[in-house]
């Protein structure tokens, strides 16, 4: 009996042993040395080419990306499951789209709910899988030559083309996805982008500590004389790849490296270099591959009509900055100048535009902004862009992206929320999280309140307080505060209303000069609804986060050094700063930051199932009611989950939080102006827990419907 334990104990460990080498290690053998490799995909200088029925037909990429994140879980926590993954990738490719792309290694589910559309689907959707270097990776080692900062990335490339074959065992991984990957979905991987969001600096030391280095010379990439040293290092780890996979594997897929517009190949004036701050370049042009790559490699830019911008600020334009119609179109320009450029096909593998109500960068030759779109422009924006990467001669694009991210923070907003918490709830004024063709809509199966008119929404809501003919009701939820306002024989062309709101008690003040109206309370915000054109929020100028974050760009002032005080009856517009400089303050000293106006707010019907729908709708006027929704982030929530706020930022230089149960609110008109106005208490809790449903924005069917023509158009329909 002892002997048998023994031995099965040997065993045991021995199958143990070799499960762990064969499926946990990129350790093998190669038992078929001589056998072909082979490849379905494949590339000349413009086109990429898929092999159907023994021939290779030209593949025009017609994607969008998916992200890892839902609602209250961070794309690191890999939360999405299986039906899900399924469910939109048959919404995907009921869209129209051939291709769907990932940035980095992802759960089990994905790959198994791919395997199983696709397996039995005579026209499947084809994988670009992307591989990214950690954000600690890639600020903590300065110096790509440097082993520890391209170790990682090889690493994840030996797993990456073993989960891709279904060979490989993940129980944990801290910088991708985790799970048994057992489904072999390589007969759809088109290809893998390696990289993303490179860092400019980390280029630019890499190039200077090693302006004299010896290149790459691999079996399938290379580098010629003029490359740098951080294109050897994208060589060494395109080539690490490819050697991998048709040695384990005998196949070959495309292969592309990440690149944008901070690190495009141009070199541009100084003046522009310098304000921009662009600092290095990538130039996939110095990478160049063997006959024994059979496949192909490509150039991939993500590239957005609204940033950067370098060419809106060239002196000399030439006749190609114009469109057809004769109007300028930087945008169209930028992608000549890469076709021009590059002896590859070239895929733009993101683009598009949010459709939040914050804006971030503004374009200002076709209005295609990062925010404060509506959802049918954001579709015929991505109409409109798609159209123009297809006239560049592009090899494919996908759209950015496809489902909604409550985890992402913008530049210009994220001094104003608590970055740990923001899956909780929904900012819409952050642009990056409204990219998305499909919403994350808060409540479980429908919103709580549509600013449409439709007062069964307010059934059983008791008034938070009532002034005379005019009362005042509240809701929320993780996205909006909701608030109907009742006037007797209201008037939109005469009547103006005033909403007094006091958050936080360090501050405000009971008075406003500009509109000469008193509250019992000392208001932090002032809702001055002055009928559907004229109507905004403004904010006690103490509490303003825009004097306190960014005054020294906007006046020239260090916001500390005069303080407003704190009971100050100056009520300030609430602004969005877009652009820290301009430009022209090179020349022109006085010359202030961009910034627009936020709080201005905009009549419209929020209800998607109605034909006058407008996903920018503030409020709505119907009859003696209006019904508004104004975001949390608005009024300086920086947690609405927990019920934080912002603090003094003059005691505590900048932003710091603080709880709060309640806020008070009243109404008042200009007609009792004389009068103050009554402020009540309105309880306000937390949530540890998200609700929140799908749907598909109204861009969604822009997008189908623009693939559906062209596909009927190429089969001559």
């Amino acid at each position: 009996m002892k002997k048998f334990l023994i031995a099965t104990g040997i065993i045991l460990i021995l199958a143990l042993g070799i499960n762990y080498v064969l499926f946990s290690t990129n350790f093998f053998i190669d038992l078929h040395p001589k056998t072909p490799v082979t490849t379905s995909f494949i590339t000349d200088e413009e086109n990429i080419y898929i092999l159907k029925n023994g021939q290779y037909e030209k593949f025009q990429i017609k994607g969008v990306n998916i992200r890892s994140a839902i609602p209250g879980k961070f794309g690191t926590d890999y939360a999405i499951e299986y039906d899900d993954y399924l469910r939109w990738l048959k919404q995907i490719k009921e869209m129209g789209a051939n291709t769907v792309r990932v940035y980095q290694i992802m759960n089990v589910d994905f790959y198994n709910a791919l395997y199983d559309f696709n397996k039995d689907n005579e026209d499947p959707l084809y994988l670009l899988h992307g591989l990214t270097v950690s954000d600690y990776v890639q600020n903590s080692h300065i110096d790509a030559k440097d082993e520890d900062f391209y170790k990682e990335i090889i690493k994840q490339t030996y797993i990456l083309v073993d989960i891709i074959h279904g060979k490989r065992q993940l129980v944990l991984n801290q910088q991708s996805g985790y799970g048994f990957y057992m489904k072999d979905i390589s007969p759809w991987v088109l290809g893998y982008v390696l990289g993303s969001n490179w860092n400019s600096n980390t280029i630019a030391y890499t190039d200077r500590l090693h302006k004299v280095h010896e290149g790459y010379s691999g079996k399938y990439m290379y580098t010629t004389e003029d490359a740098t040293a951080f294109e050897s290092v994208l060589a060494m780890i395109g080539d690490t790849i490819i050697t991998y996979e048709s040695a384990r594997y005998k196949e070959q897929r495309l292969v592309s490296f990440f690149n944008w517009p901070s690190t495009d190949p141009f070199v541009y004036p100084d003046y522009i270099t310098e304000f921009f701050k662009k600092c290095a370049e990538v130039d996939v042009e110095h990478i160049r591959t063997t006959d024994a790559f059979i496949s192909g490699h490509f150039a991939s830019y993500h590239a957005y009509p609204y940033y950067p911008g370098y060419l809106n600020y060239f002196k000399n334009r030439d006749f190609w900055f114009k469109d057809a119609e004769g109007n300028v179109n930087t945008y169209t320009a930028y992608l000549k100048m890469l076709k021009l450029h590059h002896s590859i096909p070239i895929v733009i593998t993101e683009f598009g535009v949010p459709t939040s109500r914050g804006m971030a960068h503004e374009d200002t030759n076709k209005g295609y902004n990062q925010g404060r779109n509506t959802e049918y422009e954001q579709g015929q924006i991505i109409v409109n862009t798609y159209e123009q990467i297809k006239s560049a001669d592009c090899a494919g694009s996908l759209v950015y992206v496809w489902q909604d991210d409550w985890s992402l923070t913008t530049w210009n907003t994220q001094h104003s929320v608590d970055e740990r918490r923001c899956v909780y709830w929904s900012d819409a004024q952050s642009s990056d999280q409204g990219f998305g063709i499909l919403a994350f809509d808060p409540g479980e199966k429908k919103v709580l309140c549509h600013v449409d008119g439709d007062l069964s929404e307010w059934f059983g809501i008791v008034p938070v307080g009532v002034n005379g003919d005019m009362s005042i009701s509240m809701q929320y939820d993780e996205k909006f505060i909701y608030y109907l306002i009742y006037k007797k024989d209201y008037d939109r062309e005469r009547d103006i209303l005033y909403i007094p709101i006091d958050i936080t008690r360090k501050s405000g003040s009971n008075y406003c000069k500009q509109h000469d109206v008193r509250f019992d309370c000392y208001a932090d915000f002032l809702i001055v609804l002055n009928g559907i054109n004229d109507s905004r929020v403004l904010v006690q100028e103490r509490y303003d986060v825009l004097r306190a974050m960014y005054n020294q760009y906007i006046a020239g002032e260090n916001p500390h050094s005069r303080p407003p005080h704190i009971n100050s009856p100056v009520f300030n517009k609430i602004n969005l700063i877009l652009q820290l400089e301009a430009l022209e303050k090179v020349n022109h000293p006085g010359i202030k930051a961009q910034v627009y106006e936020t709080g201005i707010l905009t009549h419209g019907n929020s209800n998607p199932a109605h034909k006058e729908y407008n996903s920018l709708a503030d409020f709505h006027i119907a009859g003696n009611y209006i019904e508004l929704r104004i975001p949390w982030n608005l009024l300086n929530f920086s947690d609405p989950s927990n019920m934080f706020i912002h603090d003094d930022y003059y005691e505590h230089y900048g932003v710091e939080s603080i709880g709060i149960d309640k806020m008070y609110v009243g109404v008042g008109s200009a007609e009792n102006r004389g009068h103050i106005i009554e402020m009540f208490p309105f309880s306000l809790k937390g949530w540890n827990k998200v609700t929140y449903h799908e749907r598909l924005k109204a861009s969604y069917y822009m997008i189908q419907k623009m693939w559906t023509d062209e596909e009927r158009t190429a089969d001559g329909e």
